[in-house]
């Protein structure tokens, strides 16, 4: 299996309603260092992945609109606990749709696995990761 993974950070604020949340309850903030990582079988014709420049480029917009954001106040997620686990979905289907729309050019038509993490601290990360 062949893989590329690239990287963007952003910065957050919100808070989760939830006594397990403890002090997470409150307004507070989080940056996080996120990584999405295409997986495919063979090699394209170009022999790559991914074209590194467009997957970086449709990770930056996928986080633009929630960078330096306050996760409480978009409509979006009205309703929602903005967990880290959450927000690893949300960015997963984002670039999910990116690739099925063609934005990450006709290499990435044979990616069959995609997997995003969001890493919290240098002692705590989450994913999401399925087939495509």
């Amino acid at each position: 299996m062949y893989a590329v993974e690239v990287r963007e950070h952003i910065m957050i604020a919100h808070s989760l309603p939830g006594e397990v949340f403890g002090p997470a309850q409150k307004l507070h903030g989080a940056t996080y260092v996120v990584d999405a990582t295409f997986f495919r079988e063979t090699l394209g014709e170009d022999e790559i992945v991914v074209d590194i420049g467009l997957a970086l480029d449709a990770l930056k917009q996928t986080l633009a609109p929630i960078n330096y954001a306050n996760l409480d106040e978009l409509p979006q997620f009205a309703g929602k606990k903005t967990t880290t686990e959450f927000l690893c979905k949300h960015v997963f289907d984002a670039l999910k749709d990116a690739i099925g729309d063609g934005r990450l050019g006709p290499e990435a038509g044979e990616i069959s696995r995609l997997r995003v993490t969001l890493n919290e601290s240098h002692v705590a990360k989450a994913w999401y990761e399925a087939a495509l």
